[in-house]
């Protein structure tokens, strides 16, 4: 049989120390919105999310310091690499947010921005509290632990 020729998600950037520095309480999936020189310029792969981080303004969702650089084929339409861009979210979704924010002193931090199946730019956001410095101990023991316990259960057979 003739299988469907699907496209699997693209993971373009993901922000690796958010995990080690944050406790991740809850995960949302949200769009973007984007010029079309910024989604070409996520095509090429050099975005980063490491610094950056969402915010609400005016009962709306931003994703604020995230670099899309410039399309260098694009000249004088360019866009600004480190504009704020608007999340989209259902009003719902914007409220709880909201709310863990103001509430319970939690962040919005963008974990992984990725293309899905049907090719749109797509954002991977977090709801997380920040760790303190014995947590982030903890969890690197709890890792070099993993790691060690891999290596002698290798070693005996």
């Amino acid at each position: 049989m003739a299988e469907k020729n699907e496209r699997a998600i693209k993971v373009v950037a993901e922000n690796r120390k958010a995990r080690f520095n944050y406790a991740i309480e809850d995960t949302v999936e949200a769009g973007i919105a984007l010029t079309g020189t910024e989604v070409k310029s996520i095509r090429n792969g050099k975005t980063t999310i490491a610094e950056s981080y969402a915010d609400s303004k005016g009962g709306e969702i931003w994703l604020i310091n995230a670099n899309i650089p410039e399309y260098l084929q694009a000249n004088r339409f360019n866009h600004e690499p480190k504009r704020p861009r608007k999340l989209l979210l259902h009003k719902k979704q914007i409220n709880k947010l909201m709310g863990a924010v103001e509430r319970d002193g939690m962040t919005l931090i963008p974990l992984k921005l990725y293309f899905n199946e049907r090719g749109r730019a797509k954002l991977l956001l977090a709801v997380a509290k920040g760790k303190k410095l014995h947590d982030k101990r903890e969890s690197e023991k709890k890792r070099d632990w993993g790691r060690e316990k891999g290596r002698l259960l290798r070693a005996r057979g």
